[in-house]
């Protein structure tokens, strides 16, 4: 890849967040924060009612505290819970947006901690940090091009008292994606969580050119994780070919859901692969003192680490239970 591509000619905002006791930089174009034009063009009445679920303490504690980043233009603007326009000083547009949808940003807040709380573990792997926080969570929308339908959404806690004194000392959690029009995901959401990890290698070999000290030192780890990305992507993708993209357990035998359960356990072993060797690159990076890129791995690696619990308890931890109880009604 050529050095030259990782120059980005736009503007470049830039956001801190941290992993462990590390401040990463997070750089977002200018180009892409459109959110709040992209959510005016929503009438909630057009949206789909939300079915309410039963939550759990954790996740209604965070419902309760859940402050929202949205763009527009050059700013990404801070909403508080009740959406006070907390950081940086708001404009007549961010004002317009808010005093106007209020309900549409009740929507989305639902539909972000719905989705949460039955697609994602993101939550109950954090709960640790999330409970010291008192449930403070904070959730950066960036829209994907879609008018205002689907989001990647990344999310960090922080001490409330400190938020704006210290914005730089939040934590990251993780991401997710979402779409407002349809709260089902086709097998567990795990296509935009998976190809999500093939574009973050993309934009992680950007950012090495610019930070590493010598490229070509780690050339060898860069092979070895794009080939494991790459495998990942494509074995993922043909396997979720073959499996149904929502799963009727009034219709499936037992046999059928063990094979399906075999197949998404497939899956994750290629994530553990993966993560073993970024585990093994971000190791080395941190006895060569690289401090200005390994931060960068370690996020990749939370977020791999993300996923396999995500397998582990959402996906084949769920789908063991249902064998284990499962009545076989071919006898």
């Amino acid at each position: 890849m050529d050095a030259g591509a990782a120059v980005r000619s736009e503007f470049k905002v830039l956001i801190f967040l941290v992993l462990s006791d590390t401040i990463l930089p997070d750089i977002k174009d200018e180009g892409n924060m459109n959110e709040v034009a992209e959510l005016r063009k929503l009438d909630v009445k057009n949206l789909p009612p939300i079915k309410p679920i039963l939550l759990d303490d954790l996740n209604v504690m965070v419902q309760k505290n859940l402050y929202l980043e949205i763009g527009s233009g050059p700013y990404l603007f801070l909403l508080s819970p009740s959406y006070s326009i907390l950081n940086p000083r708001p404009e007549d547009d961010i004002n317009d947006f808010v005093g106007k949808n209020e309900v549409l940003l009740d929507y989305l807040k639902e539909t972000i901690i719905q989705n949460l709380a039955v697609y994602s573990v993101l939550i109950d792997i954090n709960s640790y940090f999330i409970e010291q926080n008192n449930g403070v969570v904070l959730a950066r929308l960036k829209d994907r091009d879609s008018g205002g339908r689907r989001f990647e959404i990344k999310f960090y806690t922080h001490a409330a008292m400190e938020l704006l004194k210290h914005y730089e000392d939040k934590i990251y959690i993780g991401r997710d994606f979402i779409d407002l029009f349809n709260f089902r995901r086709r097998h567990f959401g795990l296509k935009d969580l998976i190809v999500s990890l093939r574009d973050q290698y993309d934009d992680l070999i950007d950012t090495a050119q610019q930070k590493l000290k010598s490229l070509m030192e780690h050339k060898s780890f860069f092979q070895e994780i794009s080939e494991s990305v790459s495998e990942l992507k494509a074995e993922s993708l043909q396997i979720l070919e073959t499996i149904p993209p929502h799963l009727d357990f009034s219709k499936i035998s037992g046999t059928e859901l063990i094979d399906i359960n075999a197949q998404y356990r497939a899956i994750n072993h290629y994530l553990i692969e993966l993560q073993d060797e970024v585990g093994e690159f971000e190791n080395l990076l941190r006895y060569k003192k690289e401090n200005d890129f390994v931060r960068y791995v370690t996020k990749y690696r939370k977020d791999l680490t993300n996923l396999i619990s995500y397998f582990n308890i959402k996906i084949n931890g769920f789908l063991s239970a249902k064998i284990h109880n499962f009545k076989n009604r071919e006898k």
